[in-house]
């Protein structure tokens, strides 16, 4: 596993919804009750220009994070856990940036390089890159289950959503080993007039001290 993808799943970027659904070669055929599901749920995602709420995230050693989550669409996004996590994560379009003061360490990415930019993106695609395996109903709601078709080793998601209203609540991770995140969204919701100082992390560190790379 690269160093990405261990920061990735670490912080829960990895997490993040796959949203360009479609269908590909090997993949069980979806009735059309599913696939309203899946359009629904992706017209929804596509709305989502600005929104903010809580998350808690579980890794798979069982371990819990909580804090806030807001998104600005396009490229920006920020993840602001609470102690004594000491991270904070955000997406300003270009780069994905991640400071850890407890650690003392800071590490910048490509956005284009993170699945973040799946769930960025300026449009979402419902003609490429994700396999939809499975379109599950529940009492509340639906989740849905993709993988990446471009990277199928990597594991699967399950997005989770609430019915009425329509509203995101959260997603499981699934990697190649079998371990999973969860991460369970609250109060998610629109919103407007995000500042736009909360998408801006420098590195704090003096500049003789080098900088995280891919």
């Amino acid at each position: 596993m690269s160093r990405l993808t261990r920061r990735a799943l670490a912080f829960g970027l990895a997490a993040l919804p796959l949203p360009a659904f479609a269908q590909r070669a090997g993949a069980p055929a979806l009735s059309a009750a599913d696939k309203a599901l899946v359009d629904r749920a992706a017209a929804y995602l596509q709305g989502l220009n600005e929104a903010k709420g809580r998350f808690v995230q579980t890794d798979p050693r069982g371990a819990v994070s909580r804090g806030q989550f807001y998104l600005k669409r396009p490229g920006k996004a920020r993840f602001d856990y609470e102690p004594p996590s000491g991270l904070l994560v955000v997406s300003d379009g270009a780069l994905v940036s991640i400071a850890d003061s407890r650690l003392k360490t800071f590490e910048s990415y490509p956005l284009q390089a993170t699945p973040l930019s799946l769930f960025l993106a300026r449009q979402i695609r419902l003609d490429r890159g994700v396999v939809i395996s499975r379109v599950a109903r529940h009492a509340d709601g639906f989740s849905i289950v993709a993988r990446d078709g471009r990277r199928e080793a990597e594991g699967q998601i399950t997005m989770t959503f609430a019915d009425r209203p329509l509203a995101l609540t959260g997603w499981t991770v699934t990697d190649a080993q079998g371990q999973s995140t969860r991460v369970q969204l609250s109060g998610f919701a629109p919103t407007s007039g995000l500042a736009a100082s909360l998408f801006v992390l420098k590195d704090p560190r003096p500049k003789n001290v080098g900088r995280g790379k891919v």
